[in-house]
């Protein structure tokens, strides 16, 4: 008889709960969403606020940033750790960036591993970390003086191409193509990174009256191709060199491109979107949809820094293109917090201007997320957007959604070992599932077990990032938090971001645990 309660309810569930977990469109608080937002360190645009800090200045202005947009219910951040072919990390391949110690080469002082430390500290906060690196920028300016010599400037000069007041790698070098792999490989192998992430500089935005000089490379290697196609092939080959470099060392590392908004003009291509603007395809010799198309990707974050109503570029239009076309792919929306009162558009003197974007990408069923550019934007500025943002659109928690190519079924389910409660705290332990890579654990909260939905992002009280200890996950939650449920699931999170099926725990019966059944992966 128990045991029959124990199938009705586990079919219950999974039949009310269960059903709907990819619904995404008109959900006023999605469950599942991404929620990032890019920490520029080029130039200190946003962190360390400059490069004389000391280190514990250093570390306390990178926890505000986590803080602030953890208090926003966001979920990932957007971390650039290679800006101009230098390091934000210890590397065989690149000298310690200015940026951070301010003098490149020279390692922090005190030292501590830049990078290892803010991985650490997203992940302890349920941040997914993604590694930001611009891999054909070489130099921010001319100003050769302020390089180390151990800068590729200096090692491999006939790697350079000097264009605009900046230095690039020339990317149609097999030379250069396989370095800068091997710096991907290096920071792949070496942290635990959730994703690499690149952002919209290929080859360069175009400067009026100069021409990016790579006639000797295409002499040597255009191979019958025209000047454009040759740039595109370039580019492509080395993206899914780095794709499939990723996946070789570790498969549940997830590769994100964020390109510029626009793949082409309808105006040069039917299949273009109702702009009138820069394109990747034909201006930065990219081609997001190419790589889509070939499941080199796993999310796509195009930058939709335009109004609503933009007339040469329009947000509501683009947001439309791109559902329309992205496949294979996770996509995100880049939004603009940068031109926030702030821009010759006006719509952007409106604090409804972002709030609106995001309602509006939210009514597209595969638009699952959004970042915003940059993280400073948010912190002790712009305060009504804060809030309206903190009071509506991010008023719950979400998960990051799996991407496309890494969903799966998680087959094991927590399983509770021990769970107990005092004045202070209840404290849960995990056995270790035999089958899983856990990354984190969620904890849900209800009035009582026939309501827990873990669909329901109200429902949300904590995600815990897990580390094993003798074949068990411990970890408690502050009692103020958990007192206001009489029941709560758990669930497994693995590091593909994929979510177990929840162990229902009735918290005032110890031990009163119900496990619903393991759905059928072969349906």
């Amino acid at each position: 008889m128990h045991q029959n309660k124990h199938v009705l309810f586990s079919l219950l569930f999974l039949i009310f709960f269960g059903l709907n977990v990819n619904s995404q469109e008109k959900v006023t608080h999605p469950k599942n969403e991404f929620r990032g937002v890019w920490i520029a360190t080029v130039v200190n645009i946003d962190w360390p606020k400059t490069s004389a800090d000391n280190t514990d200045k250093e570390k306390a202005d990178y926890l505000e940033i986590l803080d602030a947009y953890k208090k926003l219910n966001f979920n990932a951040v957007i971390v650039q750790i290679r800006s101009v072919g230098d390091a934000f990390y210890p590397s065989e391949l690149a000298p310690w960036s200015r940026f951070s110690t301010g003098k490149e080469g020279q390692a922090p002082a005190p030292y501590y591993d830049t990078l290892a430390w803010m991985i650490d500290e997203a992940h302890a906060r349920g941040f997914e970390f993604h590694a930001w690196m611009n891999p054909y920028r070489a130099t921010f300016d001319l100003n050769k003086q302020q390089l180390s010599p151990a800068h590729d400037v200096f090692k491999h000069p006939e790697w350079m191409i000097e264009y605009g007041g900046k230095i690039y790698y020339d990317p149609a070098l097999p030379e250069v193509q396989s370095h800068l792999t091997a710096v991907v490989k290096e920071v792949v192998d070496k942290y635990d990174i959730d994703a690499i992430h690149f952002d919209d500089y290929f080859y360069p935005y175009t400067v009026p009256g100069k021409q990016f000089n790579d006639s000797a490379s295409y002499k040597k290697y255009g191979n019958g191709l025209s000047l454009p196609d040759w740039r595109r092939s370039n580019v492509s080959n080395f993206v899914h060199t780095i794709s499939t470099t990723i996946k070789a060392s570790k498969p549940w590392v997830q590769f994100g491109i964020s390109p510029f908004g626009v793949w082409r003009n309808k105006s040069v291509d039917p299949k273009g979107s109702e702009t009138q603007s820069t394109s990747n395809y034909d201006d930065l010799y990219a081609d997001p949809v190419l790589w889509m198309d070939q499941k080199w990707i796993d999310y796509i974050l195009p930058q939709l820094y335009w109004s609503m109503n933009n007339p040469r570029a329009s947000y509501s239009k683009l947001v439309k293109w791109w559902s329309e076309n992205s496949n294979n792919t996770a996509i995100y929306i880049g939004h603009a917090s940068y031109k926030i009162r702030a821009d010759s558009d006006k719509s952007w003197n409106y604090m409804n201007e972002i709030p609106n974007q995001v309602d509006y990408a939210r009514s597209f069923k595969n638009v699952s997320g959004s970042a915003y550019f940059s993280a400073k934007l948010f912190i002790n500025k712009n305060f009504d957007v804060v809030r309206h943002l903190q009071e509506n659109q991010y008023k719950y928690p979400a998960l990051p959604p799996a991407v496309p190519n890494l969903k799966r079924i998680v087959i094991d389910i927590p399983a509770v070992d021990e769970f107990a409660k005092d004045s202070t705290k209840y404290s849960f332990v995990i056995k270790s599932p035999l089958n899983t890579k856990v990354r984190y654990m969620v904890v849900y909260g209800s009035d009582h077990i026939s309501k827990i939905n873990i669909n329901d992002a109200t429902q949300i009280v904590d995600k815990i990032m897990v580390c094993e200890n003798q074949g068990t996950f411990s970890f408690s939650i502050p009692a103020e938090k958990m007192n206001l449920y009489k029941a709560c699931a758990v669930t497994f999170i693995d590091y593909f971001a994929n979510e177990s099926v929840p162990t229902i725990i009735d918290l005032n019966k110890t031990f009163k645990i119900y496990t619903p059944a393991q759905p059928d992966e072969n349906r």
